[in-house]
């Protein structure tokens, strides 16, 4: 088998999620929704394949308040393929927050177990790639809000990180941290665009567990500070 490389595990599970929801991402779809915010033309845009749905309409479904849809939950799922696609080379420029919390209230560990594993896959070589690359196509911080709140867990993805050893990782990990210790908020962080999970006191066990010389002297003096005040 050739060696791939993060980012190459990456692709490779993002076709295999179009290739999950194919059955429904490219059947017709009578998408029903606000006509003062989209025209004729975008229903019928959704309406129709999801590969064939212009950018700009993918990233307007992907932040748009569920009332604007007679279906929110179905249109999102058939265009979940498109809408992580985008997100994952950095073209999706809204809050990585609301997609996990759309995710969420579009009910996705309901979905079929092919499509959820499918999903999955793409959250875990999307952290490796991102952990792999630097500055890369996202902050991390944000990589990892998405699939910390749309799996409901940090664990995982914290223990990743913890055992990749890269300089691209370790530089992430600085810049994370710059935003997290950002008015002392650390002790209290919570992930999402609805803060729908406490985020602090595991990330700050976390950031005390790591091996010295992963975190700079001055950062490491402020979550100490915090943690042990």
């Amino acid at each position: 088998m050739p060696v791939t490389t993060p980012s190459q595990q990456l692709q490779i599970a993002l076709d295999a999620l179009d290739a999950a929801f194919a059955p429904l991402s490219e059947s017709p779809f009578a998408v029903g929704g606000c006509t003062y915010c989209y025209t004729g033309t975008d229903l019928e845009a959704l309406s129709g394949p999801a590969h064939q749905v212009p950018d700009d309409l993918i990233s307007s479904v992907a932040a748009e308040a569920t009332d604007h849809w007679d279906n929110f939950s179905a249109l999102y799922r058939r265009m979940t393929p498109q809408i992580v696609r985008l997100l994952a080379a950095g073209q999706l420029h809204i809050d990585h927050g609301l997609v996990a919390s759309r995710l969420l209230e579009a009910g996705w560990r309901d979905w079929t177990a092919p499509e959820q594993q499918a999903l999955e896959c793409v959250w875990g070589a999307w952290w490796r790639s991102a952990l792999h690359e630097y500055p890369g196509t996202d902050r991390v911080a944000g990589v990892l809000k998405t699939i910390s709140v749309s799996t409901g867990s940090l664990s995982p993805w914290l223990v990743l990180w913890a055992e990749t050893r890269t300089e691209a990782a370790d530089r992430h990990l600085g810049d994370a941290l710059g935003g997290w210790l950002v008015g002392w908020g650390l002790a209290d962080l919570r992930l999402g665009f609805y803060d729908e999970l406490a985020a602090g006191p595991e990330l700050l066990s976390w950031l005390l567990s790591l091996e010295e010389g992963r975190i700079g002297a001055a950062q490491l003096f402020e979550v100490e500070r915090i943690a042990y005040s």
